[in-house]
């Protein structure tokens, strides 16, 4: 091939990609640089960003409300993420058969999953709202105390982890469905010919195959706890008395109420780097697992 042509087919190549790269480069790269060096600033959106080096790390370091905002966001992913991996396994477990109507089923599960964040916090307000949702009614007509559910400061957090779990199960489900029909069958048919009973056969022989889906499972739905905001944004508004404000609420008010968008940047790189290090740690730890399991 001449070298001609070379110069031809490569500029080619680049005019295919040139646009994804630069829409890649235009809302992620870039977004990304200019928040770390406005991190180092402070800025209210109108004036004169002013540089003042690392003073908004060191005061995200020593900010109380950044440290309650931490607090619930531990309490909520402490909630949600086992609950939806064991509850994605069983219900991937139970799909995972031969059963009338098993493809409707599979679509009900899912389909919370397809549902707005906004559709999500109407259903959780008219559900557990404490004067008129539904939940308090049901608890009225039988005769149980109601409860302060959305507006109880002990309360809140766990609705909305309810209601997440109620959304985001289905993700786990089809993951763990997927992952269990790629598993041979003629693996758990020679455990049960070696006498192992269906408890014994999961837990010994399907469970361990499903150990790098669980770690990506775990890894991604503690991603999607540590982000949370849409839910508590269309329902409780980090209420009642601060309860349910977590990390990137917290952060969406310093940028957008308080004009802190320089602060408010550090938070964000913050949160970055704790993902960035769960992420990091929990592979390097199931890799060392895995090598040390097959040694």
């Amino acid at each position: 091939m001449s070298p001609g042509r070379r110069v031809r087919e490569g500029l080619t190549g680049w005019g295919f990609v040139a646009p994804a790269t630069l829409i890649v480069l235009g809302l992620s790269i870039f977004p990304a640089v200019w928040a770390f060096l406005l991190s180092l600033q402070d800025w209210n959106g109108f004036s004169v960003p002013e540089p003042v080096g690392l003073a908004n790390y060191q005061e995200m370091v020593a900010d109380p409300d950044l440290a309650a905002a931490v607090g619930h966001t531990l309490l909520y992913t402490a909630l949600f993420v086992p609950a939806s991996v064991l509850l994605g396994l069983g219900l991937a477990v139970a799909l995972n058969r031969r059963i009338v109507l098993v493809g409707v089923y599979r679509t009900l599960i899912f389909l919370p999953f397809v549902v707005s964040a906004a559709a999500t916090g109407i259903l959780t307000t008219y559900l557990f709202n404490p004067q008129f949702g539904l939940v308090n009614n049901v608890l009225r007509v039988l005769g149980l105390p109601q409860q302060g559910w959305l507006e109880d400061p002990q309360q809140a957090m766990v609705v909305i982890a309810l209601m997440s779990l109620w959304g985001q199960a289905a993700f786990t489900t089809v993951i763990y469905l997927a992952a269990l029909q790629d598993i041979p069958a003629e693996l758990t048919e020679a455990a049960r010919v070696d006498g192992a009973n269906r408890w014994q056969s999961f837990w010994h022989v399907t469970f361990p195959q499903l150990a790098p889906v669980t770690v990506f499972v775990g890894i991604w739905q503690t991603i999607q706890a540590i982000q949370l905001f849409d839910l508590v944004y269309t329902t409780t508004r980090g209420g009642p008395l601060g309860s349910t404000e977590t990390v990137v609420y917290y952060l969406w008010t310093s940028a957008f109420k308080d004009l802190e968008f320089g602060y408010a940047s550090a938070v964000a790189y913050g949160l970055f780097a704790v993902t960035l290090a769960i992420t990091i740690g929990v592979t390097i730890y199931s890799r060392r697992s895995t090598v040390g399991g097959l040694a």
